[in-house]
C-alpha cells in the first residue's frame, strides 16, 4: 500500500510539473524569461511559482473550513435559543471588528500556549510549534465565516416563511427542508456577496506571510531582498493577484448564471 501511495505521489508531482503554467515546459517563465532574474532554476521563477500554489491553496482550504462555520453561526443567529444567539452575535462582532493581521497573531500564538498548557498537564514540557499553514487557515477561515454569516443571515431573512411551511406540508424532516429547499435558494440569494468575500479572502491570504509561510508576498519580499530590483518583483506579485481576481470573476459569473437557471427558464 505504502509503494502504491508513492507512486501516486510521484505521478502528482511528475503531473504538477508538466502542467505548471510558469516553471512547466510551457510555462510563463520557462519560455518567455529564461537567462533572467524570472528563469526557472536559476532564478526566482521557481520561487515565485512556489509561493502562487501557497496562496492559492491556502484560499482553497480556508474557504470551505469558513462557509461551514459561516453557515452554523448564521442558524445559531437565529436560533430561538437566547444563549446561541448571543454566543453568535459576540462571535461576529469580535472577529468583524479585529483586523485580521491580529487574529492571525492570537490563533498562531494563542494556539500553542493552549496545546502547551494542555500537554504541561500530561507530563509533556517540551517546545510546541504550530504548523504556519493550519494557523493561517484556521484564522482567516474565523474572520472570513464572521462576515460570511451576515451575508447568510440576510440571505435566509429574504427567503419567505412559506418555503419552510412547504417543506411541512410535504412531510419533510427540518433537515431535509434545508437541504433540498432552502440551501438552493440560498445559494442563489448569498452568491454576489459571498463572491465580494472570496476576493477579498484571495488578498486576505497575504497575511500569512508574516507568520513564515512562503506564500507570494513572502517569495517577492525575498526576491526583492536578494536582487534589488523590487518594482520588477511587486509588478509579478501585482499580476499574480489580478490573474487570481479575473479568473476568479469568470468562476462566480459562470457559478451565478448555473444558480440562477431556474429563473433564465422561465
Amino acid at each position: 500500500m505504502s509503494g502504491l501511495f508513492s507512486a501516486l505521489g510521484s505521478f502528482w508531482t511528475w503531473l504538477t510539473t508538466i502542467f505548471d503554467p510558469l516553471c512547466g515546459p510551457a510555462g510563463v517563465f520557462s519560455v518567455f524569461f529564461q537567462n533572467t532574474m524570472l528563469a526557472c532554476g536559476n532564478g526566482w521563477g521557481d520561487e515565485l511559482a512556489g509561493g502562487l500554489k501557497i496562496t492559492i491553496a491556502v484560499s482553497l482550504a480556508t474557504l470551505p473550513l469558513g462557509l461551514v462555520i459561516g453557515f452554523f453561526v448564521a442558524l445559531a443567529q437565529q436560533s430561538e435559543e437566547k444563549s446561541l444567539r448571543l454566543a453568535a452575535g459576540v462571535f461576529t462582532t469580535i472577529f468583524r471588528g479585529l483586523p485580521e493581521l491580529l487574529t492571525l497573531f492570537i490563533i498562531y500564538y494563542g494556539m500553542q500556549i493552549l496545546l502547551q498548557s494542555v500537554l504541561a498537564k500530561f507530563g509533556y514540557d517540551g517546545p510546541i510549534e504550530i504548523n504556519a499553514f493550519a494557523a493561517g487557515m484556521v484564522a482567516l477561515a474565523i474572520v472570513f465565516s464572521a462576515y460570511c454569516s451576515e451575508v447568510l443571515v440576510s440571505a435566509f431573512k429574504a427567503i419567505p416563511k412559506g418555503q419552510y411551511e412547504a417543506g411541512d406540508a410535504l412531510g419533510f424532516h427540518r433537515v431535509r427542508t434545508m437541504r433540498l429547499i432552502i440551501l438552493p435558494q440560498l445559494v442563489r440569494i448569498s452568491l454576489p456577496n459571498l463572491g465580494n468575500l472570496w476576493m477579498n479572502l484571495l488578498k486576505d491570504t497575504s497575511y500569512v506571510s508574516i507568520i513564515g509561510l512562503a506564500d507570494i508576498i513572502r517569495q517577492t519580499g525575498i526576491a526583492v531582498r536578494s536582487t534589488k530590483a523590487p518594482f520588477t518583483f511587486y509588478s509579478i506579485a501585482c499580476l499574480f493577484y489580478l490573474t487570481l481576481a479575473v479568473i476568479s470573476s469568470i468562476g462566480l459569473f459562470y457559478l451565478d448564471r448555473w444558480a440562477k437557471r431556474a429563473e433564465v427558464r422561465r
